[in-house]
C-alpha cells in the first residue's frame, strides 16, 4: 500500500473514511477483497505470494493498514511486512499490547508505516522511530514516508478527501484515487531511486508495463459499526479488472 488519506473522527457519525492505493508489482499474486474462510469475520484482498494483507476491516472494529517506507538503504526484512495487518485483524490482542510488541520487534521487518485501531482509537507506527503515536480527531495523509510528510500525491489526495467529507460516498473516493497526473520535477521527492522512478511514483495512481497500482480501496465506517467497503483492482497499464462491494 503506497497512499492512505483517512478521516478519523471519532465522535461523528462516520468515525472513519479512508481512500487508500495499493501500488505494487502485477506480477505478484494477490486475492482481490473478500472474506477471508480461514478467518471469518475479516474483510481484505491478499497478497498471496506471503499470505498477508496491505488494508483491511476484523471483528470487534478492528482496522488495519500499512504502507512500505521508501528507501534504498533499509535493510530488507526476513518477515513480510503484510503479517503486520493480518495479524491484529485476526487476533484478538489489545491495540496497545499489539503495538508494543510490534515496536519491540520492529527490525524483523524491511520499512513501514502501520495504522491500526477499533472503534474506540487508532493509532501509527512507524518503523522509523517504533513508537506507538495516537491519533488525535482529524485528516491525515500516509504515503512512503512519515505520517503527512507532504509529497505532491498526498497533499492532492487530502485536499480531495476534504471535498468529499461532507457526504462521503465510495465512488466519489475511488475517483479521488484514479488521479494519473504527476507531479513537477522541482517538487519530487528524493528518495534515493533516481528521477525517473521519482516521477513514475509521484501520481496518485499509479500505471505502467510492470508496476502500478494494484488495487483501491474505499472504506467507510459508520458509529453503529457497520461498513462499506469496495474494491477496484487494476492490471498492467491501469486497465480495471475488477470491482467489489461489500456492507459488512
Amino acid at each position: 500500500m503506497c497512499l492512505i488519506v483517512f478521516a478519523w473522527r471519532p465522535t461523528h457519525r462516520q468515525p472513519l473514511i479512508v481512500a487508500a492505493n495499493r501500488d505494487e508489482f502485477y506480477a505478484r499474486p494477490t486475492q482481490p477483497l473478500t472474506e477471508w474462510l480461514d478467518a471469518p469475520g475479516v474483510y481484505a484482498g491478499r497478497d498471496l505470494e506471503a499470505g498477508g494483507t496491505w488494508l483491511g476491516v476484523g471483528n470487534h472494529g478492528r482496522f488495519a493498514a500499512l504502507t512500505n517506507i521508501r528507501d534504498p538503504n533499509h535493510p530488507l526484512g526476513r518477515r513480510s511486512r503484510g503479517e503486520l495487518v493480518s495479524r491484529f485483524l485476526t487476533g484478538e490482542q489489545p491495540t496497545e499490547e499489539y503495538l508494543a510488541e510490534v515496536a519491540g520487534r520492529a527490525g524483523e521487518y524491511g520499512g513501514f508505516n502501520l495504522l491500526l485501531g477499533t472503534a474506540d482509537s487508532l493509532f501509527y507506527l512507524s518503523a522509523v522511530n517504533a513508537q506507538p503515536q495516537r491519533l488525535e480527531a482529524g485528516v491525515y495523509g500516509l504515503s512512503n514516508a512519515g505520517l503527512d510528510t507532504p509529497w505532491p500525491k498526498l497533499l492532492k489526495a487530502k485536499a480531495a478527501l476534504l471535498a468529499e467529507l461532507g457526504d462521503p460516498q465510495p465512488s466519489a473516493l475511488l475517483g479521488l484515487l484514479r488521479d494519473p497526473e504527476i507531479a513537477p520535477v522541482a517538487e519530487l521527492p528524493d528518495t534515493g531511486v533516481g528521477l525517473t522512478t521519482e516521477s513514475l511514483l509521484s501520481s496518485v495512481f499509479i500505471a505502467s508495463p510492470t508496476y502500478g497500482t494494484r488495487a483501491s480501496s474505499a472504506l467507510i465506517v459508520n458509529a453503529d459499526g457497520s461498513r462499506h467497503f469496495t474494491e477496484h483492482s487494476f492490471g498492467p497499464y491501469g486497465g480495471q479488472l475488477g470491482a467489489v462491494e461489500l456492507k459488512v
